[in-house]
């Protein structure tokens, strides 16, 4: 550009006057003509040379072909890269789609910092932490890896009830370091709500959208981590997926997905089964939200996509399932549906049929999984209410043979007098007894499948870690409590969870890491063990008659337990209902 500029002045000086207005429409045609492929090809060499540069996770600098990203250095010996693109923004034309993958740029990117999270129901926008563009991915690596490492990895995918990123941005340094700098650890997020969750044959008619978005996002993370993780030091072939909740809930719809080699185990932490009904069931849900949006004419995604984000996420707040009181309102109104492709069939019912991936697992639960949902009730109709306004296909009838099943309990402080026995109902159904069956059809398929003497390579556990404060509020062992002794303190060895994990429960931490980065490393939660940890048992021994057993973790005390019959006869009657809850 220097030489045009020179030239051009040296013929403006000795040029005549007329000649001006031609040497003026030459360098516009420079300008125009030749600027824009003289910048194109510099781009192009700028693109060319980041390609070229190679991965240093030394530095914290990885090359990834679309992208090269500036991490930074955590911790003891640990890299951190934090906000870096999965996917496309889902914005436009590519809201309410499958993710597709990021575009090229140049230049390396800073990932110092996380991205926005996915938003989530009920919140207002625009707000600080949440946005549309949300598709990004962090991982925290040793800084000694190298492209060769090939280490174990683990993909965590948080929970929210796909309602909301509950569990976002939840630090891995902890662990990289207590695994001795042996692991990647990897977390996401993914669109929830009615921006994940949409559903309609309407929205996949004639390419109109795709349906269960949010794991699509989950499958693209898996896809990304198969193609890329190698530049952290990362093993492709080797990684564990690991889900709290509604991400365990993933996990365990992963496990029925068309198996592409992407995991080759499996950690569920409280999963979740809402009902996950069938496409057909949820028209009314789209329909409510079109007149909602003013999108009811003859192309409603046309319409919904040319909404504002504010616009859409007014309506992105829960409402009553059809023939329901609105109060207490459904606990998580958009949910995964049953659409032929990814979920081909009601879960409960295709792990009766062994149609899942044959990979270890490893699923949990903690003692009182409904306390933090449930509605302080303090009738048995009310416990029938709030039970059928969240399975809304229950009928009276049921209801009335669920409180048969949950007589009234004791007394909990802070608590009406039929919360107790609406909490347990509420936590076998949701969390207890899906794990258990998910468990009890591994062992019977490969049992099925193999000589007897083959090992099941399917573990359970029962978290019964008690806190002062939460037992004085009547919550006992609530939802989610193992989080915080799986992954460890903060990266200033400060902890991020309640206190008591930091104090008199403080020894549950290191027991608890081993475990679970024994498994993500061997496949095995004992093979790498504490010491001073007990060797974990299979849920279901050698045959089809044992009794199933699980690992009971308490402070001061780990011990292998059978499930005890009462609850084993409550699940059996779960699984009974579970066709009308759309869980079967």
């Amino acid at each position: 550009m220097e030489v045009f500029r020179k030239k051009f002045q040296a013929a403006k000086r000795a040029a005549k006057p007329w000649h001006g207005f031609v040497l003026l429409a030459v360098a516009v045609a420079v300008v125009v003509l030749v600027v824009p492929v003289v910048l194109t090809q510099e781009r192009k060499r700028h693109r060319a040379e980041d390609q070229e540069k190679p991965s240093d996770t030394a530095s914290a600098r990885v090359n990834l072909g679309y992208a090269q990203y500036q991490g930074s250095r955590v911790g003891g010996g640990v890299a951190q890269y934090l906000g870096m693109r999965y996917a496309e923004a889902p914005v436009g034309d590519l809201r309410f789609r499958a993710p597709v993958e990021p575009a090229q740029h140049s230049g390396d990117q800073k990932a110092d910092a996380f991205g926005p999270i996915c938003l989530g129901i009920s919140q207002p926008y625009p707000n600080a932490r949440q946005d549309e563009d949300c598709l990004y991915v962090n991982v925290w690596a040793p800084l000694n890896a190298t492209t060769e490492s090939n280490l174990p990895v683990w993909l965590f995918i948080q929970g929210g009830g796909y309602t909301a990123n509950s569990n976002a941005n939840w630090n891995g340094t902890a662990v990289v370091e207590r695994s001795n700098h042996s692991i990647v650890f990897v977390n996401f997020n993914y669109r929830v709500g009615l921006w994940g969750f949409i559903a309609s044959e309407r929205v996949r008619a004639a390419g109109a959208g795709d349906l269960n978005a949010g794991l699509l996002d989950q499958r693209q993370v898996m896809r990304w981590v198969r193609e890329h993780i190698a530049q952290f030091g990362g093993d492709p072939a080797h990684v564990v997926i690991h889900g709290a909740s509604a991400g365990a809930g993933s996990v365990a719809l992963h496990l029925l997905a068309p198996d592409e080699g992407l995991f080759v185990g499996a950690v569920g932490e409280s999963v979740f089964f809402p009902a996950q009904p069938f496409v057909k069931d949820l028209e009314w849900q789209f329909d409510l939200l079109l007149n909602e949006t003013g999108c009811g004419g003859d192309e409603p995604m046309d319409c919904l996509r040319g909404k504002t984000t504010e616009v859409l996420q007014a309506a992105n707040v829960p409402s009553a399932f059809p023939g329901r009181p609105d109060l207490p309102a459904p606990l998580f109104y958009w949910t995964p549906c049953i659409d032929g492709e990814l979920l081909r069939d009601l879960p409960y019912l295709m792990y009766e049929r062994g149609q899942f991936v044959n990979v270890p697992v490893m699923m949990g639960i903690t003692s009182d999984e409904g306390t933090i949902f449930t509605a302080n009730v303090a009738t048995s109709t009310e416990m029938a209410v709030f039970l059928r306004n969240n399975y809304p296909l229950l009928s009276s009838t049921n209801a009335s043979a669920i409180v048969e099943q949950y007589p009234q309990m004791a007394a909990l402080p802070e608590h009406a007098a039929w919360f107790p026995s609406a909490a347990k109902a509420y936590g076998e159904a949701t969390f207890i007894c899906p794990a258990t069956h998910i468990l009890d059809s591994y062992v019977q398929h490969r049992l099925n499948t193999s000589s007897s003497s083959s090992p099941a390579r399917a573990w359970g556990y029962r978290y019964n870690v008690h806190d002062a404060e939460n037992t004085a509020k009547g919550l006992g062992v609530p939802h989610l409590w193992t989080s915080w002794a799986v992954l460890g303190p903060d990266i200033n060895g400060r902890g991020t969870g309640p206190a008591s994990y930091y104090t008199y429960n403080a020894g549950m931490i290191p027991l608890v890491m081993d475990y679970w980065i024994s498994f993500v490393k061997t496949l095995d939660p004992s093979a790498l063990r504490n010491a001073d940890a007990p060797a974990w048992e299979g849920w279901g021994g050698t045959t089809t008659t044992d009794a199933k057993q699980r690992l009971m973790m308490e402070t001061g005390n780990l011990t292998m337990e059978m499930v005890p019959l009462d609850q084993r006869a409550r699940c059996a009657f779960w699984k009974g209902l579970a066709p009308v809850m759309r869980q079967k």
